[in-house]
């Protein structure tokens, strides 16, 4: 079994690495440059692929009970590329949320100077939360092997809603956590210097911040139902499965920043999600009937399906730019024709 020092160890560096991200690269607050966020996100993706050669030499060497998981027992290799997998196909899935998480800045008018901060908490409370989750989810699936099925179709069904929702817009103003929360709590239009709470009139009320981090967390809730699932169909290993969790969210917050300004246009982004809910809730239908597709093939479909949406997304762009174009080549020709037509008229009034 893991010791109970993997788990505290995991979750001090974890701590560890954030106190650092917000107590001393952001501890004034800014809005984060294109490069400053390229940078972050370099950096949080090479952490994850150093802590995947940790994860290589622990589970080859056994380190600490890692590797001896006893429904899923691997050697270094095998765990790295089960590591790697996950953490891919998190960040795959984790794209969707970054939509959200633009939608609920614009929607609550929250200024890129704050945004940082709202991200930097509402990961405290995916820490928990994810742990929870994955925790009752391992033990469960253990037990009751057709939760493989549930957690399959519930895949599916998320790939069918986002299909058929993949042109609408939720109103945030009615979303159920907004509504409850302006029902017992008085809500405040100033957003008090980037803090959640403030005094207006003689009486405590939150900020447009801290609705806006409810929102964040409730949404990224919603989301672990489909995130989570789709990583047991990796493994069941259970630092594994929270471990590359958890990086993938580590670096969403900086992600957030280099694609905040690009994520309209990459639009069928969305359809590379369709289909990795869709293959990943097949692969988990499957297990239970011992058809298992190889991590090494998992890995290169998602990356495939992601590099797909990026690369339709980038080649439509283009294609809409240049009809854009040749729409304004021949708007000016047509001026340059009615100005030729005036020019006679013009001359002539001139002689005279």
């Amino acid at each position: 079994m893991i010791e109970s020092y993997v788990w505290i160890g995991f979750i001090a560096l974890v701590l560890i690495l954030m106190a650092l991200d917000l107590g001393f690269f952001n501890r004034k607050a800014h809005t984060p440059t294109a490069k400053e966020a390229f940078f972050s996100t370099i950096a949080w993706v090479s952490l994850a692929l150093v802590f995947n050669v940790f994860i290589y030499y622990a589970y080859e060497n056994k380190w600490l009970g890692l590797g001896l998981y006893p429904y899923e027992p691997m050697d270094g290799s095998e765990a790295a590329l089960k590591y790697l997998t996950g953490y891919l196909l998190e960040e795959a899935l984790s794209v969707d949320n970054l939509f959200v998480m633009a939608l609920v800045f614009a929607q609550f008018r929250v200024p890129k100077l704050y945004q940082h901060r709202i991200l930097f908490w509402g990961i405290l409370g995916v820490l928990v939360f994810r742990g929870l989750l994955i925790g009752a989810g391992i033990a469960l699936v253990h037990y009751f092997t057709w939760l493989f099925y549930f957690f399959g179709a519930l895949l599916l069904w998320s790939a069918y809603k986002m299909w058929r929702s993949s042109d609408m817009e939720e109103d945030i103003n009615d979303h159920g956590v907004v509504k409850f929360i302006r029902r017992i709590y008085p809500v405040s239009r100033s957003y008090a210097g980037g803090n959640f709470f403030t005094i207006e009139n003689g009486r405590r009320a939150v900020t447009p911040m801290f609705v806006a981090l409810m929102v964040i967390e409730t949404t990224d809730i919603m989301f672990a139902f489909d995130s989570v699932p789709a990583v047991f169909s990796i493994t069941t290993d259970p630092f594994l499965v929270f471990s590359s969790n958890i990086f993938a969210i580590l670096g969403l917050r900086s992600l957030y920043f280099v694609l905040s300004n690009i994520l309209d246009r990459f639009t069928y982004l969305k359809y590379s999600m369709i289909g990795i809910l869709f293959f990943i809730g097949v692969k988990m239908i499957l297990l239970p009937q011992h058809i298992h597709i190889p991590e090494l093939m998992s890995l290169m479909i998602i990356g495939l399906l992601l590099a797909a949406g990026v690369g339709v997304s980038i080649f439509k762009e283009r294609d809409a730019d240049k009809s854009v174009d040749w729409e304004a080549d021949e708007d000016r020709m047509d001026e340059g024709l009615a100005l030729e037509q005036l020019e006679p008229e013009e001359s002539q009034a001139e002689k005279v």
